[in-house]
């Protein structure tokens, strides 16, 4: 059969549209009771209400960056990177600080009673920042 350029043209719009119908599937995730977690569409900002509530370091980054919330709560950290990392309030405001979660670890901590927002860094790393805010 003789070569046709359409036939090729044709395939590799079949092959682009497959690959964005499979990047915009799956890109949320809600936990138990319709509470939100971090997801691909928003890796900077969520708010937690039910489920498991975990800030992920990737890439010298926490995801979410930004994360709301109840007073009590256990947030578990779970370390993607090789290297050691920590989840420290700033200025000892809030009282939370994980320790050094080595590269692939996970380590817990409990968010602050009160309500507010808390500034965090990476005590190894200092430029890496984040917020947890806590909403009664």
């Amino acid at each position: 059969m003789p070569f046709s350029p359409c036939r090729r043209s044709h395939r590799a719009v079949a092959a682009a549209v497959l690959l964005l119908a499979t990047a915009l599937t799956g890109c949320t995730t809600t936990g138990e009771g319709g509470g939100s977690t971090a997801t691909p569409h928003s890796p900077a900002q969520s708010t937690a209400t039910s489920g498991a509530i975990r800030i992920i370091i990737k890439d010298f980054t926490y995801v979410p960056a930004v994360l709301t919330v109840r007073p009590g709560v256990k947030i578990t950290v779970d370390n993607k990177d090789s290297a050691p990392h920590t989840v420290t309030a700033s200025g000892g405001k809030g009282g939370f600080d994980t320790g050094t979660i080595k590269g692939g670890a996970t380590a817990t901590f409990t968010a602050p009673g009160k309500p507010g927002s808390y500034p965090y860094f990476c005590d190894i790393h200092e430029y890496m920042k984040g917020k947890l805010t806590v909403r009664g």
